[in-house]
């Protein structure tokens, strides 16, 4: 495979499934060859690599633009298994898989209690879980004088790009406001303010959805009852009249990314990033496709004008970004924080699984023993032992462990059960087993994962598209790296996300302070 790192010499990176691989080029010492002044990481929430090649004709803005001038992964992936928001987001930058930040899933990742937002209401937030060090402390390590800005539509997505850096994070709430918590400032600055002030979402009340392009343009039927609940799952989508209501329901259309990208602009400017000898970070996570692609499904209507749209709000962003800063000395990065599974209501065979019969018959075995119930539990394909629980009968956790994954094995639907002490027998022919062992910390209380049949999806009480899987559906996105260190082309060799942060800090001429999961991609 030619090289994406024309100017630097190869170096073999050996992991399975891939082949030796060059992506871009780094500055050579002592040459009056400038490092890129700004690096700018795109994160679409759920954008799946397949939309590239089937919406491309369609894709005239920013998608396009970067699919056909960039250097572009077809077979890049997410390695591990629990494929949700934060675990994806948390791995950017760090280049390093949950198992090495800490963060496993979604339901304990920057939720904190201890850090209330500011002039917003929700729960409170912050990075306190997340283990070692991200891009951004790489470059403040070589020149403290380094900034960067985070930003999305979630907490999650604005806060763990950026790891335990105090930097700027700031991400969409109900209220219609941008808000950050106090684990990084106690008021918000005066461009935030002024920003929120124009109430840009409240204004968009009784606006409706309407197709892009015209109908002819889009295959997919638009009558789908198994979308949106049954409800409401025909264009055009109207945002409430209410201006409350419709903040709160904002993030389901496309115009919350046209607003985050407004916003990172925004900040952009007022931090005045890339406008210095030294190296900024700008990360900017879109989460509406992720949204509407949960409430309508990955094939639906819906999604492709969202894609769209996405498309075009990117062009003006990109256009707007060069028109302030030298596109020579700027490097953009896109990728996708986790895939997702088709509807299971469209898929003959498939189905929504729901194993709280196997967790509640265990825990009243615990109960009729004396034992504490809550000693076992699950999430996410997880299985929880707190075996200090059991110090009066310890045989009674491997009794417990065992009935569980008896009965999880011939549940419908569960395609294996491993204990997570094996999972490093065969990480280089089990995919599988690897991702989950790339997924669980060593001083975590995991014992059990629990992986579904392929197109089989938990079942969480609605039915909504999901993620959250080790198989490739999930676990596929797009890695696209774009400027003047990359060659332009399409790269089949098999990738991680968890390689991009390597790649970035090699053409910032930046070592990483920690030992990583990720390689350089030359």
């Amino acid at each position: 495979m030619r090289s994406i790192l024309p100017f630097l010499l190869s170096l073999s990176l050996v992991f399975p499934g891939s082949a030796q691989s060059q992506v871009a080029r780094e500055p050579v010492p002592g040459s009056e060859e400038p490092v890129p002044t700004l690096v700018v990481l795109i994160t679409v929430d759920q954008l799946l690599p397949d939309y590239f090649k089937r919406y491309d004709a369609q894709l005239t803005g920013g998608l396009g633009r970067l699919y056909r001038g960039g250097a572009v992964f077809t077979n890049a992936h997410h390695d591990h298994a629990t494929t949700e928001t934060a675990p994806g987001h948390a791995s950017i930058l760090s280049g390093r898989f949950p198992r090495s930040t800490g963060i496993v899933r979604n339901s304990a990742g920057v939720q904190d209690q201890q850090t209330p937002l500011i002039g917003a209401r929700g729960p409170g937030a912050s990075p306190f879980r997340f283990r070692g060090s991200t891009l951004t402390d790489w470059l403040r390590s070589k020149t403290p004088a380094t900034r960067a800005l985070s930003v999305s539509g979630k907490d999650r997505g604005a806060i763990l790009p950026l790891g335990r850096s105090r930097q700027s994070a700031y991400w969409y709430a109900s209220s219609g406001i941008f808000t950050t918590s106090t684990y990084y400032r106690d008021t918000l600055p005066e461009w935030v303010r002024e920003f929120n002030d124009r109430k840009r979402p409240a204004k968009m009340a009784g606006r409706s959805w309407t197709l892009l392009l015209d109908e002819s343009s889009y295959p997919e039927r638009d009558s789908i009852a198994a979308e949106s609940e049954g409800k409401n799952f025909t264009f055009p989508h109207v945002l409430p009249a209410d201006s409350s209501r419709a903040t709160q329901l904002f993030p389901g259309y496309p115009w919350l990314d046209e607003v985050t990208l407004e916003f990172a602009l925004a900040g952009m400017r007022s931090l005045d990033l890339g406008n210095a000898a030294h190296t900024d970070v700008l990360a900017v996570s879109v989460a509406a496709t992720d949204y509407i692609g949960h409430q309508y499904g990955p094939d639906s209507r819906e999604i492709h004008d969202q894609i769209l749209r996405l498309d075009r709000s990117l062009g003006a962003f990109i256009d707007t970004l060069y028109s302030l800063r030298d596109s020579a000395r700027v490097v953009i990065a896109l990728t996708a924080d986790h895939g997702v599974a088709p509807l299971p209501e469209l898929r003959k065979g498939a189905r929504r699984v729901d194993l709280s019969s196997v967790l509640q018959k265990q825990r009243r075995a615990l109960a009729a023993k004396g034992l504490d119930t809550s000693a076992l539990r699950f999430d996410a394909g997880l299985v929880f032992i707190d075996r200090a629980a059991f110090v009066r009968a310890p045989a009674e956790a491997d009794a417990v462990i065992k009935a569980f994954v008896a009965d999880a094995r011939a549940h419908p639907g569960v395609l294996r059960v491993d204990h997570v002490g094996k999972l490093a027998a065969d990480t280089a022919r089990d995919a599988i087993a690897r991702r989950w062992f790339n997924s669980v910390p060593a001083d975590i209380p995991v014992e059990l994962v629990v992986t579904l049949r392929p197109g089989d999806v938990w079942d969480i009480g609605a039915p909504i598209a999901m993620h959250g899987s080790p198989h490739d559906y999930d676990t596929h996105v797009p890695i696209i790296f774009y400027g003047p260190p990359f060659a332009t082309g399409r790269y089949d060799t098999f990738v991680r996300v968890v390689d991009m942060a390597p790649t970035l800090a090699r053409i910032l001429a930046t070592q990483p302070t920690e030992k990583l999961d990720g390689h350089v991609l030359r």
